[in-house]
């Protein structure tokens, strides 16, 4: 009886799961919506007297995107007061979506990736997860690796599509 040998293992190949660089928690959102007058425009006065009343610490160490959910003029002011008050509590204050948010911070855990430990390496870059990706992560990570990986593929060991192969080495 033949013995049974996994190629895949044995191929030095690394598997690069990107759901490891979604952040842990979900974010906050911090609408403004809330603050217009009449759901049209934004007072200062009362603005800033609301922002007296709130509770900040609801943010501790959370990822906190401002956002207007309705479709009005909010003065660029606006999204700074609420930065300058959020900021003290918040892990970090971003503009924008739980989607945009969580797209910043994986493109900001990719940046911070050494590239050294990919060097002359094959690696696929799993294409299947039970999260959504953002496609600019994969356009970061490979943009990443690119310099310093042997090839770059995408999918999964046993199935993958090639991306990139280093001709010189």
């Amino acid at each position: 009886m033949a013995e049974i040998i996994n190629k895949v293992s044995e191929s030095g190949i690394i598997s690069l799961d990107l759901e490891t660089y979604f952040p842990l928690e979900e974010p906050m959102l911090f609408d403004l919506k809330e603050f217009l007058f009449m759901g049209l425009i934004l007072k200062e006065k009362d603005y800033r007297a609301a922002l007296l009343q709130i509770d900040f610490s609801i943010y501790q160490n959370k990822y906190v995107g401002i956002v207007c959910s309705v479709d009005a003029i909010i003065p660029m002011w606006a999204y700074m007061l609420a930065a300058s008050y959020l900021q003290p509590f918040a892990k970090k204050v971003m503009m924008g979506t739980e989607e945009k948010i969580v797209e910043q911070i994986m493109l900001e855990q990719i940046n911070e990736i050494d590239p050294t430990q990919f060097a002359d390496k094959r690696i696929v870059v799993k294409g299947c997860g039970e999260k959504k990706i953002p496609e600019s992560a994969y356009v970061a990570i490979t943009n990443k690796l690119r310099p310093v990986a042997k090839s770059i593929m995408y999918g999964e060991p046993c199935s993958t599509v090639p991306i990139y192969k280093n001709k010189s080495v």
